[in-house]
């Protein structure tokens, strides 16, 4: 009994700590969009979008030990609104750890929380760099509170808290719909109301290209994001104590990063067709794209398979950013694109290699995610937009919303 006991605490203890380190890693992944945002902008907009950046992550954690996580791991008859709680309850007692069985918990439930948290912070990043360089930093941060506290954590729960997408056999393994494509929902509906940046747009619907301040900056965000991305799956697994466990991690750590590989090649390589030049821009996005798309299934597939579904990823990013330019929705960093279009791609990607997917859930799952996150994050948006403003002035615009905002620039020594 003694040496059965000690094997699940060993176990116990093994799987939380996996869980607390992957967790770890994911919010590791908040310095790479900081710095990829902050690479992707102007450098009159730096500060801003990094107070907005390290600010969301804050209001993030704080929302979702508030109400969030009850919201999103709740219980509920229905399957479509769970019970409200507040804060965060006990953690697993030690009887009911070495109870055993199918029920038994196998890590902390504080471990849970905190790798739970980490992905809302992930959701609402996808939100700051396509609002980037106009948007007024407290409604932006007022949002930031609504959509953590509450649109995510419900949406969440339709699938992973078992709800009624869960019922309907729609498949999520780590948030291609869930986690990206609700961020991206969520920044879609602030862009229509916000509308363009000034100049971006010229009268005859011609698309000026406005450079970002530091590409070095936009390159190591994209590889801070890759290696987070591994937390970001591989926790998704939720333990790693057997060695069944051991070796789908391995595959899930493997799988993501050929995505990731295979999206930056087939986006630079497309770039080059349509462009005639090595695009970084479109690269570093095509890596993300590939990251994207693999997170809804990243254990079924072989490598190669996960090679070619990222590649698709990274196609459809290039051109995915040349369309929204075309009808008007500014995206300084290509985050609709990346965790939105590419998004949907990726819960479709699902079928090709997971047997308990169909095509009609993933469709299901994915029009119900959208349409609840557009819709709530539109209503919150307009109404921000009606009492405190979302825009900055056009003068505050022009000089930079890092004086108008924050009072400090980023690069003082530089004339801009």
């Amino acid at each position: 009994m003694e040496a059965l006991n000690n094997t699940i605490q060993l176990g116990y203890a093994l799987d939380t700590f996996y869980f607390l380190i992957s967790g770890a890693f994911v919010m590791w992944m908040a310095a790479g969009f900081a710095m990829l945002e902050a690479g992707l902008v102007r450098s009159k907009n730096t500060t801003e979008i990094l107070v907005k950046n390290v600010s969301l992550f804050a209001i993030a954690c704080i929302m979702y030990m508030f109400v969030g996580y009850n919201i999103m791991y709740g219980s509920g008859d229905s399957g479509f609104f769970p019970e409200f709680g507040f804060f965060l309850g006990a953690d697993n007692s030690v009887e009911s750890v070495l109870a055993g069985g199918d029920d038994a918990p196998y890590y902390s439930s504080m471990a849970d929380f905190f790798f739970q948290v980490v992905f809302v912070a992930t959701a609402m990043s996808v939100v700051s760099g396509a609002v980037a360089e106009r948007m007024k930093l407290w409604a932006f941060l007022a949002f930031a509170v609504v959509f953590t506290g509450f649109i995510y954590p419900l949406e969440g729960y339709w699938k992973w808290g078992g709800g009624f997408l869960d019922a309907a056999g729609f498949q999520d393994f780590a948030g291609s719909g869930i986690v990206h494509m609700a961020g991206a929902a969520a920044a879609l509906a602030g862009v229509i109301l916000l509308g363009a940046r000034k100049g971006k747009y010229g009268p005859n619907g011609e698309v000026r290209a406005i450079p970002g301040a530091n590409m070095p900056l936009a390159a190591l965000g994209m590889f801070i994001l890759w290696l987070g991305w591994f937390g970001f799956n591989g926790g998704s697994e939720l333990k790693v104590s057997n060695i069944e466990e051991a070796n789908a991690v391995a595959m899930v750590f493997v799988n993501t990063n050929m995505a990731a590989a295979g999206g930056l090649i087939a986006a630079l390589i497309t770039a080059r067709f349509l462009f005639g030049k090595a695009d970084l821009t479109m690269a570093v996005n095509g890596a993300l794209a590939g990251l994207v798309s693999i997170t809804a299934e990243p254990l079924a597939p072989t490598p190669g398979l996960a090679t070619l579904i990222g590649a698709i990823g990274g196609i459809l990013v290039v051109f995915s950013v040349i369309t929204l330019d075309k009808i008007k929705i500014d995206d300084p960093v290509g985050a609709i694109s990346v965790h939105g279009i590419v998004g949907v791609w990726g819960l479709i990607a699902v079928t090709l290699s997971n047997a308990d997917a169909t095509l009609g859930a993933q469709l299901y799952g994915a029009f119900v995610i959208f349409a609840w996150v557009f819709a709530a994050s539109f209503v919150v948006w307009y109404i921000l937009k009606v009492t405190m403003g979302l825009r900055v002035t056009e003068e505050e615009e022009m000089q930079g919303v890092d004086m108008s905002e924050c009072g400090m620039e980023a690069y003082p020594e530089f004339k801009k």
